[in-house]
């Protein structure tokens, strides 16, 4: 397998030594970008487009021609597994994704179709082919999945929330039947996953967006235990080449020592926890990946020059920190900001 002509991620994934910190943003390709716009405009719905592999290869590759990102990640969503499921998803103007059909029984799950979920994601492999012969292995390629209890929050609520009302009454009331959609999620990620994997992808990500809703007990039964074997069982070597794994749950700070248990080689910080403490708490344990918030690209550029070095003086100079944000970048970040951001970057 070639060798990769910059790989400053994936070294800093596996925590060796690197001539500089490695940087990506999650949702780097999306809508604060104009040309990811004119793109949109080419398929009628959201999840029309992510199933044309031509356009996600697009926007994959529309944040690198613009910014010195050391890391690529596939344009996909995470509710491609649903989908491949059965559920009847769309994408609502102004509301986000909405499931007609939500799981709230026994009989609702028994209603999903199970079966060849990863075959009906073929889309997602190939644009990972198109977008590895775009690269040319210049930068390394990132897969992605949502977590089981992330996913689980959409299929059982039926959309979006800000309070998990749904999933947590059921977590409670029905634990149990909680745990049969994890395992059911879990099962079909793995192998989701190991099809990224096969299909080139370089790393792979988990993101656990909504762990942090959860209570120190149940964060570990109901999201940790699930992403723990979904790490556990995948192949994470391939030709010789090592797959590095990045899990983040957005909120987790709090669980750190927990989540180094996960098998994971890097772990993700959102933005509400100290990067000097993260460090200290996780040791030589795993990398770290973050953890700028997303709503300093707002700032000034003095500003924004100067959060980027306290976090980069957190580490002064050792090795396993891959500069991030602490989440998504927001849809009406300015460029300006972002170049600010690359500029301190590369001081």
């Amino acid at each position: 397998m070639p060798e990769l002509k910059n790989n400053r991620f994936i070294n800093a994934c596996f925590r060796e030594s690197v001539d500089r910190t490695p940087v990506w943003m999650m949702r780097q390709a999306g809508r604060y970008l104009p040309e990811y716009l004119e793109s949109r405009k080419k398929a009628p719905n959201f999840m029309d487009f992510c199933k044309q592999p031509e356009l996600c290869c697009e926007v994959t590759m529309q944040p690198l021609d613009r910014f010195p990102l050391d890391a690529s990640i596939i344009f996909s969503d995470i509710l491609t597994i649903p989908d491949a499921m059965g559920m009847d998803l769309n994408f609502i103007q102004g509301v986000g994704p909405v499931f007609n059909d939500p799981i709230r029984s026994s009989a609702d799950l028994n209603k999903l179709d199970l079966n060849n979920t990863t075959e009906k994601c073929q889309y997602v492999y190939d644009a990972i082919n198109l977008v590895k012969k775009e690269l040319d292995n210049k930068l390394p390629l990132i897969g992605f999945a949502g977590s089981p209890w992330t996913l689980a929050t959409y299929m059982v609520e039926g959309q979006g929330t800000k309070t998990f009302d749904v999933i947590r009454q059921m977590l409670y009331r029905d634990p149990d039947l909680l745990s049969q959609i994890l395992q059911a999620i879990t099962d079909s990620l793995v192998d989701y996953l190991n099809a990224q994997i096969a299909a080139g992808v370089d790393a792979i990500m988990i993101f656990d967006s909504w762990g942090g809703v959860l209570s120190p007990f149940t964060y570990e039964s109901f999201s940790l235990k699930y992403m723990r074997e979904i790490i556990s069982k995948l192949n994470r070597e391939v030709d010789g080449k090592k797959i590095p794994v990045i899990m983040f749950t957005k909120g987790g700070g709090l669980w750190l020592e927990n989540q180094v248990t996960s098998g994971a080689d890097v772990l993700g910080l959102d933005w509400t926890i100290d990067i000097v403490e993260a460090k200290r708490r996780v040791g030589n344990k795993a990398a770290l990946q973050g953890n700028l918030d997303p709503a300093f690209l707002f700032a000034k550029p003095t500003a924004i020059k100067q959060e980027v070095k306290r976090i980069l003086s957190a580490y002064n100079g050792a090795p396993g920190h891959i500069f991030n944000l602490g989440h998504g970048i927001h849809k009406d970040t300015p460029i300006e900001g972002v170049e600010a951001m690359f500029a301190a970057l590369g001081e």
